[in-house]
């Protein structure tokens, strides 16, 4: 019965996670430009980027169903956080290339990496790992029916 409220769940979570990166993203982006001594902290998205941010719904049900297949005594609250951690930034920078090559291919990927130093094809920085390791954290608690 969980399994079916976690499926009605998804598009309330899908907008939850679209809006929640949208805003990540705004905020990271106009970082930047206080590197470039511009304290108008710019920030921008693209609209492409709601459903890829959005499919941060399916990272938690994912996490649950990993912990069922791993199946090992209930681990504590650290170890569970690094282990969907790790989990969720795998399955972002996948869905980051995959969703980025799919992009590019069409001309219109709003995001190139070529030209720094960790890229992977220019889709994805390795340098990354840990704000998508903390976005996958977040998107988890974002989606987590409250009382859990």
């Amino acid at each position: 019965m969980e399994h079916f409220r976690t499926i009605k769940r998804i598009p309330v979570n899908f907008f939850k996670c679209g809006v929640m990166g949208w805003c990540l993203e705004v905020m990271f982006t106009s970082l930047e430009s206080v590197v470039n001594h511009d304290w108008r902290l710019m920030g921008r998205t693209s609209l492409l980027m709601f459903p890829i941010y959005g499919c941060g719904a399916l990272l938690a049900p994912i996490g649950k169903w990993v912990d069922r297949w791993v199946g090992e005594n209930p681990l504590n609250l650290r170890d569970k956080t690094i282990r969907h951690g790790l989990l969720y930034m795998v399955l972002i920078f996948a869905g980051e290339y995959i969703s980025g090559a799919f992009l590019r291919g069409k001309g219109i990927c709003p995001w190139d990496y070529t030209g720094r130093q960790t890229n992977i094809n220019g889709l994805i920085r390795l340098d990354f790992a840990p704000l998508w390791f903390a976005t996958g954290l977040l998107f988890e608690q974002i989606t987590k029916k409250r009382g859990k």
